[in-house]
């Protein structure tokens, strides 16, 4: 498959797209507005399972599932080319009441996964994480070695010709040629599509977290509770998040959500009560209904693909996500 292919979007649904099309014999040219991996992939926690699974619809739980069982051979793979480690962890998730007991244990049952009930509380020791600032490094050192193409530049609202997209402006004017274009450019989707975009709500969330440094092993596992989670990465940070707020494209980060997020983390650990973070930021993430993603041709752009609107759980579907777009790409060319 020769195909001259653009991806737009270098998060981490965009190079793992690039990266499978690249495989299968693609000419891929990634472009990013900005830095890959800076927006939503950079500022999530990377836990490899949608928290309280059982209040997802089945299409989201299956995605993220399939998407989280690549990751030991991707960060082996990635590790052995590149020396970054994204740092595929085991740790397992504790979730702390109140939570549905009837529901987790029937939704456990019913997809496989350990499970045991402590003290008011769910444990699921299989449960991984990903340190995905690293993952987005090794990612992009992968496409580096493998001389892809990676362009910054920020692109024009598509103009297709009938229902063919030829050819990407960008907002300097200058143009690149395609035989395909797949838009995964998560919150800035739709500002991509123009005209063309989507009649989903799909719109950015903003999310804070904050990071705190503690001594290596003062938690080990990731910890959830009222939709708040503490993840611990190998060298003793641990992430505190997050929050999920409509602001449109406004990332500024708030004393409010820092000292709530601070007060939450504290109830969880209270070692970090005394402590001060060191690090607030936010992110962007791609909302979409029900969270479940976009993953089809474009309904009126026969040369257009989607693979957009993840949401909080677009590291976890990432890996799946490009397979299936791939895929669908392949089967109509």
């Amino acid at each position: 498959m020769k195909r001259k292919i653009v991806v737009i979007g270098g998060g981490i649904v965009g190079c793992l797209t690039t990266m499978a099309l690249h495989k299968n014999g693609a000419q891929v040219t990634l472009i990013e507005r900005a830095e890959l991996g800076a927006e939503s992939s950079w500022a999530g926690g990377g836990v490899l399972l949608p928290l309280l699974p059982w209040d997802y619809t089945e299409p989201v739980n299956q995605l993220a599932i399939r998407g989280a069982a690549h990751y030991p051979a991707l960060s082996e793979e990635l590790t052995a080319a590149t020396g970054i480690n994204p740092e595929y962890t085991v740790s397992g998730l504790r979730i702390l009441a109140p939570f549905n007991k009837n529901a987790a244990q029937q939704w456990c049952a019913q997809h496989k996964i350990e499970f045991a009930l402590e003290n008011d509380t769910l444990w699921l020791p299989h449960v991984a994480q990903v340190r995905n600032p690293r993952l987005m490094q090794a990612l992009k050192c992968w496409l580096e070695m493998n001389q892809i193409p990676v362009i910054k530049a920020e692109i024009s609202p598509i103009t297709p010709n009938q229902n063919r997209v030829s050819q990407l402006r960008t907002s300097q004017g200058a143009t690149l040629s395609c035989e395909d274009v797949v838009v995964t450019a998560g919150a800035w989707s739709q500002t991509i599509l123009g005209d063309y975009s989507l009649d989903i709500a799909l719109k950015p969330m903003r999310g804070q977290m904050l990071l705190y440094q503690q001594p290596v092993g003062l938690l080990r596992e990731i910890l959830y509770c009222d939709d708040f989670y503490l993840i611990p990465r190998r060298d003793g940070h641990i992430l505190a998040g997050s929050t999920v707020e409509d602001m449109g494209f406004d990332k500024t980060t708030t004393k409010t959500a820092a000292e709530a997020l601070h007060q939450k983390a504290s109830k969880l650990l209270p070692a970090l009560e005394e402590c001060s973070a060191i690090q607030h930021w936010s992110g962007l993430r791609p909302g979409s209904p029900d969270n479940i993603p976009v993953i089809q041709r474009h309904p009126q752009l026969e040369n257009v693909w989607l693979n957009t609107g993840h949401f909080r759980y677009g590291v976890t579907m990432a890996p799946a996500a490009a397979e299936d777009l791939v895929q669908l790409l392949l089967e109509k060319i």
